[in-house]
């Protein structure tokens, strides 16, 4: 039938500890389902989060997901929040007793609970199928639909590999990886008529194969949008972290023409954070993958324009309009601009460690790689928030995880609910006062030379994984002097620009700078590029939001 061939290689999950359960569960989903469905059943949280992992990376579909509450080690909440970033669309049913109901009714706000059913379910004709044949309907009726996955072949110690995979990984690009060292592997790489000396090869779900391809050609051919379908603009929104996405929701909400263009992929360096636990509204914590993929669809639904890896290399000012000049030559104009370009990590100038970057070297959470890292030895420089939540998502499956900090301890950059957390996990060391002097290894990283700064004793570690998060350099280099900015790089606006009382140079306006906005009239600043910004996720929303409040207000006044 038309069911089955749709739902060819699309699974129902079904987790419970108690084997006969789990036993009785898979028996009435095969009896119903079995024809159209794959039935997979596992006896625990972590066991189930394997198979769904090996699901994703096989390609396959999952539309509904059981779990039971009330399992040891991982309840049915905490394992459904979890699957929740593994497959975002498969629709969620929690199996209680009659006791926790109140349990179920708060999981609908935690994980977006589709539904939750009491047990026992029998007659399951009467209170089990009806339930999964609604929540089958919707799926099908969803924006997940079954299609073909890209592929990417490529070497585990790779950048451009880890670069491509974390892309359209950020992009929420399904893909499907193949070592060069596997037999579908090089099966792939004849297909494609490739030898393997250039890596990776991407093919796409149309067939067509690409050689070490860039970022707009890889954005193009994968679906993401590179183009702009207008030349004028109300607002051009650049920077597609949180401050960008919040502008973009603001700004086509509320009527203006509004386009985000983004470099690389939605989310800034809070779309790379596996725990976001200090949310506003998210009590249980919200990863920053979720966060904003669920900006992102916001956006789209209101209107604005996404444009994907396109480089912004100029801002102009023609008259009324702000001209946007991109890496290729072209251009897009605009009666407002809202900077929301963000922040990089710095690089760690130790010796060896610009060679190896890519290769167990990695800036920020890099959580394609977490997979990779299962029972190793795991070092993670920094001491900030980003550094604590990358240092609890790598401990579930590390051996050990080390965080180097240059202070005395965590205190000064970290907030106290992490170090609490990374107190308590058993894996999970702290050296302060230590430094990276180097980086070993051939193809890979090998080895680090660590320093401590106040003994000055050194010693090398055996380590194949470190992750660096080592404060922040704004974006904004592009800019040269079109708008003014700090010593360090980061955009003045407001009142840091008429600190003396006097307007900035070249400001020819009879009224003060609004309060992010920049020298340049109509060219606002939102999020941690803004000089003496709070640098959290909360804040880059709020001032997103009120950047676009006072384009509204520029708008009216020019």
């Amino acid at each position: 039938m038309a069911q089955a061939a749709d739902a060819a290689r699309t699974v129902i999950l079904t987790v419970d500890d108690d084997p006969g359960v789990s036993r009785a569960v898979a028996r009435d989903l095969r009896r119903r389902y079995g024809e159209s469905y794959r039935i997979v059943r596992a006896e625990s949280g972590e066991s189930a989060l394997g198979a769904l992992r090996e699901l994703k990376l096989r390609g396959d579909l999952v539309a509904v997901i059981l779990a039971d509450y009330r399992m040891p080690q991982m309840n049915g909440i905490e394992f459904l929040e979890q699957a929740l970033d593994v497959y975002p669309g498969a629709r969620r049913v929690l199996l209680t007793a009659y006791a926790d109901t109140n349990a179920a009714i708060d999981a609908i706000n935690v994980v977006d609970l589709d539904h939750y059913l009491l047990k026992p379910w029998d007659p399951p004709e009467e209170k089990l199928y009806p339930v999964l044949d609604d929540l089958l309907q919707a799926w099908r009726s969803g924006p997940y639909k079954p299609v073909p996955s890209t592929k990417v072949v490529g070497h585990r110690w790779s950048a451009r590999s880890s670069d491509v995979r974390e892309f359209l990984a950020r992009n929420q690009v399904p893909y499907r990886w193949y070592s060069v060292e596997e037999p579908e592997g090089r099966r792939l790489l004849t297909a494609a008529g490739q030898d393997g000396q250039r890596l990776p090869l991407v093919i796409t779900p149309d067939g067509t194969a690409l050689v070490e391809p860039e970022a707009p050609e890889l954005a193009a051919r994968v679906g993401l949008a590179t183009t702009p379908t207008a030349d004028f603009y109300d607002l051009i929104v650049i920077g597609g972290g949180p401050a960008g996405l919040g502008a973009a929701v603001y700004g086509a909400s509320e009527g203006l023409r509004t386009v985000l263009v983004e470099r690389s992929a939605t989310g800034g360096q809070a779309g790379q954070s596996s725990r976001i636990e200090n949310y506003l509204g998210f009590p249980d914590g919200v990863s920053g993958a979720q966060l904003t993929d669920r900006a992102r669809r916001q956006a789209a639904k209101f209107g604005a324009e996404m444009l994907t890896a396109r480089e912004v290399t100029g801002l102009e000012v023609n008259g009324a309009a702000r001209v946007v000049r991109f890496a290729d030559g072209s251009a897009i104009a605009a009666h407002s601009v809202i900077l929301a370009t963000g922040v990089q990590y710095r690089q760690l100038e130790a010796r060896g460690c610009t060679d190896l970057t890519g290769c167990g070297v990695f800036y920020g959470s890099a959580l394609t790689e977490a997979a990779s890292c299962q029972g190793q030895d795991i070092y993670i420089v920094g001491g900030a928030n980003s550094a604590g939540q990358a240092a609890m998502y790598l401990s579930r499956g590390a051996k050990s995880v080390t965080l180097l900090v240059r202070g005395p301890d965590l205190s000064a950059s970290m907030s106290h609910y992490l170090i609490q957390q990374i107190d308590e996990a058993p894996n999970i060391s702290v050296r302060p006062h230590t430094v990276v002097d180097a980086a070993h290894g051939s193809d890979h990283l090998e080895q680090l030379t660590l320093r401590h700064t106040v003994t000055g004793e050194s010693e090398q570690v055996d380590a194949q994984w470190m992750f660096v998060f080592i404060g922040a350099a704004p974006l904004t280099d592009w800019l040269g002097d079109a708008v003014l900015r700090d010593e360090r790089g980061f955009i003045l606006a407001g009142p840091d620009l008429t600190a003396d009382g006097r307007a900035p140079a070249g400001w020819e306006l009879d009224r003060p700078p609004y309060h992010l906005e920049t020298s340049v009239p109509g060219v606002f600043v939102a999020g941690d590029a803004r000089a003496e910004s709070a640098k959290r996720v909360a804040s880059a929303v709020g001032e997103g939001a009120m950047a676009v409040m006072l384009v509204h207000r520029y708008l009216e006044q020019s």
